[in-house]
C-alpha cells in the first residue's frame, strides 16, 4: 500500500466531524430537506430495480468465501396439513422458504466495520470491536437505515463519455470523467447525493453470464476521485461493478476502500444493474431520481444485500 492514500485519508478524514460517536459518516450529509427535494423528483412513477437476483446462479464465484445463496423450502403444500401438529382445512395451502448467504454475494452495501486499515476503521473505531462470535459490535450495518440511504440519486454514465462501450478492466475514472459526464448530462452532483457510477462492467454478469470475469478485475474509480466526492459532500456512491474502484487483477490493495469507508465514512455500494436506468435517463434527459435502499437490519453486519429502487 502506498503512502499517497495515507496523506489522502488524513487529508479528506471525517472523523469526529459529526461528533466521536458518529457511525453513519457521509450519510450524515443527507437531512430532511434533501429528502423532501428528493421526494419531488418522483413524477412519472417509473421505477427501476438496480439489483441482481439473489439466486443460486448469481454474481459469487467463492473468493473470500462469498458463495452464491443457498433457498431451500422449509414448507410446502404438501406439508400444510402437518405444521406444527396443528389440522387445517383440506383446502388450504402454505409455502415458506428460508436462505443462507453471505450478506456481501451480490447487490449490496459495504458497511463502515467492513474496511480499515492500522488496526482502525471509522472515526478511529478499534479492530477489537469485530469478532467471530460477536460481528461488528460498533459500526453495524443496521445503524444506516436511520438516513435510509434515502435521496436524490444521480447516475453518471461514464461508457457514454468513453466512447459508449463498456469500459475495461484497469480502465480508471477520473474526476475530469465524473465532471465530463455531468456537463453531458446537464447536471450537478450536489451535497447529499447518492451517486451511481456506471461503468458498464456489470454487462460480465448480465449480458456475458460469466461471473468469472466479473470477478478478474474492473474499471472503476482512482484514487483522485475520493477528493471530489469529499468536496462534494456526497453521502454515498455505487457503481455496477464488483468494488467500485479500479482493479488490474490479482493483489489489490483497496486503497480507495481505505479512504472512503475507513477516513471518510462512506457507504459503498457494489454490483448494482444501472443499464435499464441508464437508456430511460438516456431517452428523456433527466439524470436525477429518487433513491431508496435500506440494508437488512442485521445487528452487528458489515455488509448487506439490498435492492435499490431508483424512481423518476
Amino acid at each position: 500500500m502506498t503512502s499517497e492514500f495515507r496523506d489522502l485519508g488524513k487529508k479528506l478524514s471525517n472523523w469526529g466531524r459529526w461528533g466521536k460517536d458518529d457511525r453513519i459518516g457521509t450519510l450524515n450529509h443527507i437531512t430532511a430537506q434533501t429528502l423532501v427535494e428528493a421526494g419531488r423528483l418522483i413524477r412519472k412513477g417509473k421505477m427501476f430495480d438496480l439489483s441482481v437476483a439473489l439466486g443460486a446462479n448469481g454474481p459469487s464465484i467463492g473468493g473470500g468465501g462469498r458463495v452464491n445463496p443457498i433457498h431451500l423450502m422449509g414448507i410446502t403444500p404438501g406439508d400444510s396439513q402437518r405444521l406444527q401438529g396443528i389440522v387445517y382445512p383440506p383446502e388450504l395451502i402454505v409455502a415458506d422458504d428460508w436462505i443462507t448467504m453471505p450478506l456481501q454475494c451480490a447487490t449490496q452495501w459495504d458497511g463502515l466495520g467492513h474496511i480499515g486499515y492500522d488496526n482502525c476503521f471509522y472515526n478511529g473505531v478499534g479492530a477489537h470491536t469485530v469478532s467471530t462470535l460477536g460481528g461488528s459490535t460498533v459500526l453495524s450495518i443496521e445503524d444506516i437505515i436511520a438516513k435510509g440511504p434515502t435521496g436524490r440519486g444521480v447516475l453518471l454514465d461514464i461508457t457514454a463519455v468513453r466512447g459508449g462501450k463498456p469500459l475495461n478492466i484497469g480502465d480508471e475514472i477520473t474526476p475530469a470523467d465524473l465532471e465530463a459526464a455531468e456537463k453531458r448530462q446537464n447536471v450537478r452532483v450536489g451535497a447529499g447525493d447518492i451517486l451511481l457510477v456506471r461503468t458498464g462492467w456489470i454487462q460480465q454478469f448480465t449480458i456475458h453470464k460469466s461471473a468469472v470475469k466479473l470477478w478478474a478485475g474492473e474499471p472503476g474509480i482512482g484514487l483522485a476521485c475520493t477528493e471530489w466526492l469529499y468536496k462534494r459532500e456526497v453521502a454515498a456512491i455505487a457503481a455496477d461493478n464488483t468494488g467500485v474502484e479500479v482493479m488490474s487483477g490479482g493483489k489489490q490493495c483497496l486503497e480507495v476502500h481505505c479512504v472512503l469507508i475507513r477516513d471518510m465514512g462512506m457507504t459503498l455500494g457494489e454490483i448494482f444493474d444501472m443499464d435499464a436506468l441508464a437508456a430511460d435517463c438516456e431517452a428523456d434527459g433527466v439524470w436525477e431520481f429518487f433513491f431508496t435502499s435500506a440494508p437488512l437490519k442485521v445487528e452487528h453486519g458489515v455488509g448487506s444485500p439490498i435492492t435499490p429502487l431508483a424512481i423518476k
